[in-house]
């Protein structure tokens, strides 16, 4: 993993602001380069890549988000509801060193040697029993993510391959033409170790006939369209995710949890939308599928604090990091445990 860099404690030192008769989060998050049994449940690490977009025509930023990210989480509360010794940071990705691409084919093939790094390390993880907290990148990331995990659960699991549910505007089911952001779970599920797929929020106004008529017909594909949530009203966003958790649901495959922030309005991001899902329905579905769920990780992707079109969002790491906390807590509060997890 020539690209990563481990978070060390002063870089841990440097962001906490410490307050009298408070405890932060990042006084108490487990800062150690080693992964063994002795990890607490949550591992997080962080991804600089925005590769994975501009090979799929979008505006480069999504490797942005990581250092804000950071700087809200490590100053929350240390508080019963969240405590940071569940939770061991690693450190990040900079896939931002590697040589500017203009041309899609290149792009597509350096998307391809972030799936390998990225890969390598969430298959570390899983095989010790722990949740990979994976924070920032392109969502050309799932491909990795997923395959990590198949990787990892070979001796622990019946199944490697995944379920996974997917909260976003978009399929990412695009065809197999080079890795890029929009295609990853189609590239995981056409080599076997994606199982079962859910997408939870859909737009119809960008999803294209032709995967429309691939999601329909595939059986082990289930999805929920905003318009169906909020204009035809066929069924509440609750229901909508129950579905979702149902179907994915299983004694023999995890669930890996995706959430692409362009589903939710107006968060900074290369396919930002105007009208989405609220930030608080984010937070709901994040809570939900980590109590319900046998989670095999979570992947927050596609957020920006600066795009390369000028855009700027200072308060993209905020959000993030509710997000973050909202899963842990879901995971802390559900009954759900995996019967090989070492914590």
């Amino acid at each position: 993993m020539q690209n990563f860099h481990p978070f060390s404690p002063s870089d841990l030192h440097s962001r906490v602001r410490i307050r009298a008769h408070e405890t932060k989060l990042g006084q108490r998050v487990i800062v150690r380069h080693e992964l063994d049994e002795k990890s607490p449940l949550f591992v997080l690490f962080g991804v600089k890549e925005d590769l994975g977009v501009k090979a799929n025509y979008g505006v480069g930023g999504a490797g942005s988000a990581w250092e804000s990210f950071l700087d809200a989480f490590l100053n929350i509360q240390d508080t019963p509801f969240l405590r940071g010794e569940g939770i061991q940071i690693l450190g990040h990705f900079d896939f931002n060193t590697f040589e500017p691409q203009i041309e899609v084919n290149s792009l597509r093939q350096q998307v391809e040697r972030v799936d390998a790094e990225v890969a390598v390390l969430v298959s570390r993880i899983v095989s010790l029993g722990k949740i990979p907290l994976i924070i920032g990148g392109s969502h050309a990331g799932a491909y990795a993510n997923l395959l990590g995990t198949a990787t990892g659960l070979r001796k622990h699991w019946p199944k490697t391959s995944v379920n996974c549910i997917n909260l976003d505007a978009h399929s990412d089911y695009r065809i197999m033409e080079g890795r890029h952001s929009g295609n990853g779970f189609r590239y995981a599920q056409e080599e076997g170790f994606l199982h079962k797929y859910a997408i939870v929020g859909l737009h119809e106004n960008y999803t294209p006939e032709n995967i429309l008529q691939d999601l329909e017909a595939h059986p082990r594909i289930h999805f929920t369209t905003w318009e169906d949530i909020f204009l035809r009203e066929k069924f509440n966003f609750a229901a909508a995710v129950d579905q979702a958790i149902n179907f994915t649901q299983s004694h023999e495959h995890l669930v890996g949890i995706e959430l692409d922030v362009d589903c939710i309005e107006n968060v900074l991001s290369s396919a930002m939308t105007p009208t989405g899902l609220s930030t608080q329905q984010a937070r709901y579905f994040l809570y939900q599928t980590a109590q319900r769920c046998n989670v095999a990780y979570l992947h927050i992707c596609e957020a920006a604090t600066v795009l390369e079109n000028g855009l700027q969002n200072r308060s993209t790491g905020k959000l993030l990091s509710y997000l973050v906390s909202d899963f842990v807590k879901g995971k802390f509060g559900g009954s759900g445990v995996r019967e090989f997890e070492g914590s």
